[in-house]
């Protein structure tokens, strides 16, 4: 690899403010004190101006800048030559583009804003790549040179002889029913609208795959499928969306199909439901291409994988395809051996240890709770006496619309059990699963109010704080955050506050793949080192099992008749929640994450016998 630089200086539309300081970027510039151009404030221009081919990479306007918004990094030269497309000067730079191949499901595994998205608008044919040239586009015949002699170069000349059809399942479902037009806004009407498949049972199998409740998917009659059929897009849940986003890309005749994290607001069956329907798109001739952050469903859907790495809105490269393991483990050892190159510091590794009867005895303060029971209009949940220690994180397992929001409540005392029952009075700090933000004011104003102890407290600020990188965004407002960001927010803000009993509900919803990792990794050491109880629901497996000393499993019949079983050991729980689900999951030797089996392999079949349908280490 060459030893040479190429400068890249990123100025953020958001935090440059060019009228509220003293432009202390450009006086402190020494290539400026020679005379020379290298930064530019015009008076009408909204944002400062970087002269890459100026710049001597110094640094100091980094330092000078009190807003934060100047980036300056320095790339291998090799990289120059891989330039896809660049938005504007001083902007996000997209290096290399994901390879996707006929037939197979190709996936994107990277942290937050790398690129996965750009890619995918390239690959749709609605951005077209630019070469890092943004002033002087090339045209197409330009591009499909610059790509000769790799498989982009068929794909290209596809695109642009109108030949591939592209439909794309988006990143953010809840903004869905904001965007569709037309006077039938039901669920059926919207998809026998974008049916291309001449086959209305076809769509009704998708809808009952994807949408139904239980009670649907257990009748195969289409009367049972009218409820939903007939519901309006505007009534329905964050993964209902989710479900009938999916659904309206699998009713769609098209060459190229896309899903930008189709697993958001889906519990672990939904979620393995959804793969097998995406997988099942696969002709001879069809592209599959999905970004997904939660790990264990990206093995299971994907062929290959391409790994995307750089700076988060600073620069993105793409990898060479790798096999689905290869692939996963290059991304979790932040290496890629075959380009003798580190882009993260330290590895992702998922040790997981089994938490016996005697750790419970080995505790110093014992909580319980009785059994209780709760009726909500139609859904009546059944709870079984449990008990819990300080320094212990129990994670709830289960589908959606078995109770478990409804017992975190419950603990939480906003919701009274039926009966005379009731859970003994603790403080309690509650990370709610859906984060609507109601404070006016930046990130750094609301912790001062809300955690004001916890947040001048250095082992907080080094537990918490600085792992899950809120300096990058704590004097934006609260209003103007990302999903991402504002549930790193949360995150902070329950564990901020004093509290016997943390109740966490999915702490990893707009997390990328690493965030997750990071945030379990938060989650866990401040729980030991505090000696408090969390309960948390998630539904990303690895990040439930990479948690939990013990499980409590919800089981029945979703947003009819539950039951939450007694907590127990990470090991047994894992095995009935996985039987109820009819899968199995293996353990990778290298990075010992949880890889589930293909439906029906030889290991699965093998371990269904032997009732294993979960490892705590490389046993297999």
């Amino acid at each position: 690899m060459s030893d040479k630089l190429t400068r890249i200086a990123i100025v953020s539309n958001d935090k440059c403010k060019p009228k509220k300081c003293r432009q202390e970027c450009k006086k402190s510039c020494p290539v400026v004190r020679t005379g020379k151009l290298c930064i530019e404030v015009a008076p009408e221009s909204k944002i400062a101006f970087i002269s890459e081919r100026l710049c001597i990479g110094c640094g100091i306007c980094v330092k000078k800048c009190p807003f934060g918004a100047i980036n300056i990094i320095n790339l291998p030269t090799n990289l120059e030559s891989q330039v896809t497309h660049r938005y504007s000067a001083n902007s996000f730079k997209l290096h290399r583009l994901p390879m996707p191949r006929p037939g197979q499901v190709l996936g994107l595994v990277g942290t937050n804003g790398i690129g996965k998205s750009t890619a995918l608008k390239i690959l749709s044919g609605k951005l077209k790549p630019n070469l890092g040239r943004y002033e002087d586009p090339p045209d197409w015949e330009e591009i499909l040179k610059y790509f000769r002699g790799s498989e982009l170069q068929n794909y290209f000349t596809k695109v642009l002889e109108d030949d591939l059809k592209a439909v794309v399942k988006p990143q953010y479902v809840d903004q869905l029913p904001k965007a569709v037009k037309g006077p039938d806004r039901t669920v059926g009407g919207l998809l026998k609208a974008r049916n291309q498949m001449d086959n209305i049972q076809e769509i009704m199998d998708v809808l009952g795959r994807l949408i139904s409740t239980v009670a649907a998917e257990k009748a195969d009659s289409l009367a049972e499928l009218n409820l939903v059929r007939d519901r309006d897009i505007n009534l329905l849940s964050g993964g209902e969306l989710q479900r009938f986003a999916i659904g309206v890309v699998c009713v769609q005749q098209a060459d190229v199909y896309m899903f930008d994290e189709p697993s958001s607001y889906l519990d672990v069956k939904q979620r393995l439901s959804a793969a097998r329907t995406i997988r099942k798109l696969l002709r001879p001739d069809d592209y599959v291409i999905v970004v997904e952050h939660d790990l264990s469903v990206i093995d299971y859907l994907s062929d290959f994988i391409c790994v995307l790495y750089g700076k988060p809105a600073v620069y993105g490269v793409v990898t060479l395809p790798a096999s689905v393991r290869e692939g996963i483990n290059i991304f979790l050892d932040g290496n890629i051996p075959t380009e003798n190159l580190r882009f993260r510091e330290e590895a992702l590794t998922f040790r997981i240890a089994e938490v016996g009867d005697e750790y419970l005895a080995d505790k110093a303060m014992s909580y319980s709770y009785p059994s209780m029971e709760k009726t909500l209009g139609d859904f009546h949940l059944s709870i079984d006496a449990g008990k819990f220690t300080d320094s212990e994180i129990i994670v709830m397992m289960g589908e959606n619309g078995t109770g478990k929001t409804t017992f975190c409540r419950m603990l939480a005392g906003a919701e009274k059990p039926d009966g005379r029952n009731s859970v003994p009075p603790m403080n309690i700090s509650m990370k709610p699963q859906k984060i609507t933000p109601k404070f006016t004011g930046t990130v750094r104003q609301l912790f001062f109010k809300k955690i004001k102890a916890s947040f001048l407290n250095p082992q907080f600020q080094t537990d918490v704080y600085k792992p899950l990188k809120l300096d990058d965004f704590i004097d934006q407002e609260v209003q103007n955050l990302s999903g991402g960001e504002l549930q790193r927010v949360a995150i902070v803000l329950a564990l901020g506050m004093p509290a016997d009993i943390y109740l966490i509900d999915e702490p990893s919803a707009y997390l990328d793949s690493e965030q997750r990792i990071i945030a379990a990794r938060v989650i866990k050491r401040f729980i030991m080192h505090a000696k408090k109880t969390a309960f948390v629901v998630e539904h990303d497996f690895i990040m439930a099992t990479y948690l939990a000393d013990r499980v409590i499993v919800f089981d029945g019949q979703p947003s009819v008749d539950a039951r939450a079983n007694t907590p127990e050991s990470l090991l047994t729980g894992c095995n009935k929640f996985l039987k109820n689900l009819d899968v199995t999951f293996r353990r990778d030797p290298n990075s010992f994450r949880p890889r589930i089996n293909k439906y029906n392999s030889q290991l699965d079949q093998e371990q269904k016998l032997s009732g294993k349908f979960f490892f705590l280490e490389n046993e297999s």
